[in-house]
């Protein structure tokens, strides 16, 4: 297990010492507060709470930091191929699966300190300019600091599945370009596929993955379908499974891989 530790930690060396790292959480510091500076600006700025301003920061920041850790999940096997030091990795007394669940936590762990970063930016920046007492309906009757918790859990839930995608297409294909490219079209038309999914009136269409990403529809209504049931339990079991399967993929092919040549 400590021999497992340390290549998560030179796995995370290998993160944090480029400069692109530190680049990509500045700017994401950088959105959150520059939303809520443009609210504290507008003429209603006196008319939004500090959770209200802190829910919009996100919504703008999130998807970025999705962004980035695609990018990251996308580098962290195809990249050794680019780089060629995929051979020097693999002479190292280590299981390949070892090295792969390695980088794989690694990743998880790049995403899991974004997030926490941008939660505690957004709140401390609303803290400060805006009225942290009030409070409206966007949270549905629910305690703000709670509603806001919730929604940053689900969102990581969502986004280990979008990222695990990622993983798995930089596994498969040694392309960090082609990882990120098919996980972006599946960011940008995810939604437009969702909404034309979410009215067929068929039993399979639930276990889709990609109605399923938006778990913060559970916080609001009764999630991502107007005319089937489903509940956030049901919605979490779906993504895991596809976790499961991608993750069994990309262990599949890395460890078959021939990297003689």
């Amino acid at each position: 297990m400590a021999d497992f530790w340390q290549l998560v930690r030179n796995e995370n060396m290998k993160i944090y010492r480029r400069l692109a790292t530190w680049i990509m959480l500045a700017i994401t510091g950088l959105i959150a507060i520059g939303v809520e500076l443009i609210l504290y600006t507008t003429e209603v700025s006196g008319e939004i709470s500090a959770w209200s301003a802190m829910l919009t920061a996100s919504l703008s920041a999130i998807p970025i930091i999705t962004i980035f850790t695609v990018v990251k999940a996308a580098e962290a096997v195809a990249g050794e191929f680019t780089w060629g030091t995929i051979k020097l990795l693999l002479i190292r007394p280590w299981k390949r699966s070892v090295i792969l669940l390695s980088k794989y936590v690694s990743v998880l762990l790049f995403a899991l300190l974004f997030m926490a970063a941008c939660f505690l930016v957004s709140l401390l920046c609303s803290m400060l300019l805006f009225d942290i007492s009030g409070t409206d309906e966007a949270f549905q009757g629910q305690a703000p600091l709670l509603y806001m918790l919730k929604y940053y859990s689900l969102r990581f839930i969502s986004l280990i599945a979008i990222v695990s995608f990622g993983f798995m297409l930089s596994s498969a294909f040694r392309s960090s370009g082609l990882a990120i490219g098919l996980t972006m079209f599946l960011l940008m038309f995810g939604s437009v596929i969702t909404a034309i999914l979410a009215f067929a009136k068929r039993a399979w269409v639930k276990y889709v993955m990609l109605v399923h990403l938006d778990l913060t529809s559970y916080l609001d209504g009764d999630g991502p379908f107007q005319f089937q049931e489903t509940t956030l339990g049901f919605s979490i079991a779906v993504l895991a499974a596809y976790v499961i399967l991608f993750n069994f993929v990309s262990w599949y092919v890395f460890c078959k891989r021939d990297v003689s040549n």
